[in-house]
């Protein structure tokens, strides 16, 4: 025991007995795509956050709000360009193609919008 009160624990491997450190159990989240995209982000651009991260048990809360900060960020975003665009139901019921073509246009614009300000920032 050491003078904090902890019992470590070991485990031979091989010729060394190396510590049996476990992470404290996290919450069980579903996460999005945007907090998968995040995770995989920090994992190969950067590392030292994302093992800060993941070693202070604050990866899921992070990405987490990771992917609510990117989903307001991208409905704002749809609701501004449709309405600057005028993209209306009237269309909609007018001509669907037209309306599923700017729709689709302006998804794709939000989204990488979002990539940029949240998720690759």
């Amino acid at each position: 025991m050491d003078d904090k009160g902890i019992e470590l624990t070991y485990i031979k491997q091989g010729d060394y007995y190396i510590p049996d450190l476990k992470l404290p159990e996290q919450p069980d989240v579903e996460l999005g795509r945007y907090a998968q995209m995040r995770r995989q982000y920090l994992r190969e651009k950067n590392k030292i956050l994302y093992c800060n991260l993941l070693t202070t048990c604050k990866l899921t809360e992070h990405l987490a709000e990771t992917e609510q900060r990117a989903m307001e960020l991208e409905e704002t975003l749809i609701k501004q360009m449709v309405e600057k665009e005028g993209v209306t139901e009237e269309l909609k019921a007018n001509d669907m193609m037209s309306w599923v073509r700017k729709m689709n246009s302006i998804r794709s614009r939000a989204e990488e919008i979002v990539k940029a300000e949240v998720i690759f920032a």
